[in-house]
């Protein structure tokens, strides 16, 4: 799927994910900072990702691991710093959240910092750990 937005694409399209420009945004993060390429690597090759391009270059990403019936982990939501402010990360949330493979799953996710932007699309913790509304599942 693509979605365009303000001369942004975001893709699920794998084989468009610019393995350098991920591993090196996520080499800038606290959670992902000590992963090898290789890694990135698999953790692409096993989600569903979301790469979000101005023009040729990748300047964000974000990726989700499922079942694609009840179960969702949502993982590695990241915007080159330049690019930061803009909605960019919303955007990719946006994207993932209503995307038709995991749309009626529950999600869950961790982060330390970005619990605002969680909470707009129904994430609620007392913790790091977020997750959304349980449904029947």
């Amino acid at each position: 799927m693509e979605w365009r937005k303000d001369g942004y694409l975001i893709t699920d399209d794998k084989s468009k994910v610019q393995l350098d420009i991920v591993h090196r945004l996520l080499a800038a993060t606290y959670w992902g900072g000590r992963r090898p390429r290789e890694t990135v690597e698999r953790m692409v090759a096993g989600s569903i990702c979301f790469s979000l391009y101005r023009g040729a270059t990748q300047i964000g990403f974000g990726r989700a691991v499922t079942d694609s019936a009840t179960f969702t982990w949502v993982a590695d939501i990241v915007v080159e710093p330049e690019f930061r402010g803009a909605g960019l990360g919303q955007w990719i949330m946006e994207c993932l959240v209503a995307h038709p493979a995991i749309k009626e799953t529950q999600m869950v996710l961790q982060t330390r910092d970005a619990q605002g932007l969680y909470e707009k699309f129904g994430f609620s913790g007392n913790s790091a750990l977020m997750s959304t509304k349980v449904t029947d599942l």
